[in-house]
């Protein structure tokens, strides 16, 4: 009950802060992605605004209005990771961005909100009429919500006309861009179009595995055994070793799924909303007893739930960590801070890889967890006036060229990276990495993974930028994208938006208590857990969404 309370005084504070406003909820499904390229130059895109008869009200595409010195202010996702002589807000890059948009009379200031904080932090800011020109969010039910209750502007005056966005269209293309739509029509969010849908990995300590004598394992039974042994017979002689850290755990939970196989049935239970398969799928309960079993085993890091990001890298680097679940790349990303290099300075002999997916233990098959086409959604809240908002799209115009968001992402021709076959290929990657891999994907908003026209060129261009890593780059995309792919959904039932925070808040508190409590009482555990979803309505969610995909 108290949840409750917080979490209606909570909306109560943002209806009351915004403007009063209706709306319809989504009824966009997962899409394919328009891969078309962007504009081959801001000239050619101003100059087909010219050509229509009658011009928009608004003026979008990059290069067909000057502005009179306007200034946004626009999210930016802080990681902590700026190199010396430079800040989140203040380096190359946002100069550039700044350099390039003050050509058509907009100045550009950066909002840092901490990445791993980002949502409460949003929801934070939205409520207090402080956010951002341009705010972020991965939770499109958030963005939908506060179109709903009146308080950020519907984008079709700024965007769906015909000499309006141009580069946008092109480059997102109108798949992508629909998923910000509900069923009316109105656009109340800019979503991001993915380079790739490849989500999640194993990874494992394969120098160990090969000095204890045993194979990669294929199921869980073959991982408990491997982990068992790697922290009670651990071959480097080391004490104290995480056999497993808890981190993402999409693709585990699809080895225990009783539901993969039904397509209806996964949209359902919600694609990425962790909280609706757990309730839904009655597989949850195996796999969340099975980590209960390696938990009191000991073969789980017994803080894992207290662990931040950074934390969990530094148990991988430092050795610690014989197996997890992770972003798809995340042994030899860069972003993610090129774990694999750091582990083998650190351990000269380790060999830290992706492995193969598992098969479900009910029917044999591969299921592979799977981001849906959209990535993060851009919107804008009622405290910007209308020419504000007009040169917001214009921003994220600009970055659909190449002189926007390729430069934002793979630098300048000759100094980061020469072009080969018509894939950029990386110079010197330790040099990127200082100079603006660290915040490339942060200041890039309209492509979650980077500007690319395919996926193929995606595959190509990554592999290159780990020199001395191709082949696990190459192998981790691979492994990501086996057997039967499980799309994250992008439909957000009506309720979602005021019950998810207090759904979410129960899964947070029963997802540790079910892994952490003794055997004998995880069964009462489970039971308090599904009550507890059903007495915040999760049942409704449910209806909702067999509502939406069965029609």
């Amino acid at each position: 009950m108290k949840r409750r309370l917080l979490a209606g005084a909570m909306s109560l504070v943002l209806v009351s802060s915004m403007l009063t406003g209706c709306g319809a909820k989504s009824t966009q499904e997962d899409v394919s992605v328009d891969m078309a390229p962007a504009m081959d130059t801001n000239e050619n895109a101003a100059a087909e605004t010219t050509t229509q008869t009658q011009k928009s009200k608004y003026q979008t595409t990059y290069g067909s209005k000057q502005f009179d010195d306007v200034t946004i202010t626009v999210e930016l996702f802080d990681r902590s990771n700026a190199p010396d002589g430079s800040t989140i807000t203040d380096n190359k890059w946002t100069k550039y961005v700044n350099e390039q948009m003050n050509k058509v009379g907009i100045n550009v200031e950066f909002v840092p909100v901490p990445r791993g904080d980002e949502v409460t932090k949003m929801q934070a800011m939205v409520a207090s009429q402080t956010a951002p020109d341009l705010t972020l969010t991965y939770t499109y039910a958030y963005a939908e919500e506060y179109y709903n209750q009146g308080g950020i502007w519907d984008l079709n005056e700024f965007i769906d006309g015909e000499d309006q966005a141009l580069n946008m269209k092109k480059y997102i293309g109108k798949d992508v861009l629909d998923i910000g739509r509900n069923s009316e029509g109105s656009l109340y969010g800019i979503v991001a179009r993915r380079a790739t849908t490849a989500k999640s990995n194993y990874f494992m300590r394969k120098d160990w595995l090969d000095k204890l004598g045993l194979d990669i394992p294929t199921n869980p039974d073959e991982l408990y055994t491997a982990l068992d042994k790697m922290v009670h017979e651990n071959p480097d002689g080391l004490t104290g070793v995480s056999g497993m850290v808890i981190w993402t755990g999409w693709n585990l939970k699809q080895v225990f799924s009783k539901i993969a196989s039904d397509p209806l049935a996964v949209n359902i239970c919600g694609g990425g909303e962790s909280v609706i398969q757990d309730y839904y799928d009655p597989g949850m309960y195996d796999y969340y007893k099975y980590l209960n079993k390696l938990y009191n085993a000991g073969l789980i890091n017994q803080e894992y739930y207290n662990l931040a990001e950074d934390d969990f890298k530094s148990e991988i680097v430092t050795g610690n960590i014989g197996f997890c679940e992770y972003n798809v790349n995340g042994n030899v990303d860069v972003l993610r801070g090129s774990l694999h290099k750091t582990l083998t300075e650190n351990v000269p002999d380790a060999e830290f890889v992706s492995i193969p997916q598992f098969k479900n233990v009910n029917d044999g098959q591969v299921y592979s967890a799977s981001y849906g086409a959209g990535g993060l959604i851009a919107f804008c809240p009622k405290t910007a006036d209308e020419e504000t908002v007009e040169a917001c799209m214009t921003y994220l115009d600009w970055m659909c060229t190449e002189e926007g968001g390729f430069v934002l992402y793979h630098g300048f021709e000759g100094e980061h990276y020469n072009m080969e076959d018509g894939i950029p290929v990386v110079i010197d990657a330790t040099y990127n990495a200082q100079d603006k891999d660290w915040i490339r994907t942060d200041l890039f908003l309209v492509g979650n993974q980077g500007y690319f026209e395919t996926v193929d060129d995606f595959n190509k261009c990554t592999a290159k930028e780990a020199p001395g890593y191709e082949d696990y780059v190459i192998q981790n995309y691979q492994y990501a994208l086996e057997g039967n792919l499980a799309y994250d959904t992008s439909y957000t039932s009506p309720s979602t938006a005021d019950l998810l925070t207090d759904l979410n808040i129960a899964r947070d508190e029963y997802q540790v208590k079910m892994v952490t409590c003794n055997p004998d009482e995880y069964d009462d555990v489970y039971a308090e857990y599904m009550q507890e979803l059903k007495d915040y309505d999760i049942d409704t969610i449910i209806s909702e969404r067999e509502e939406h995909y069965s029609n």
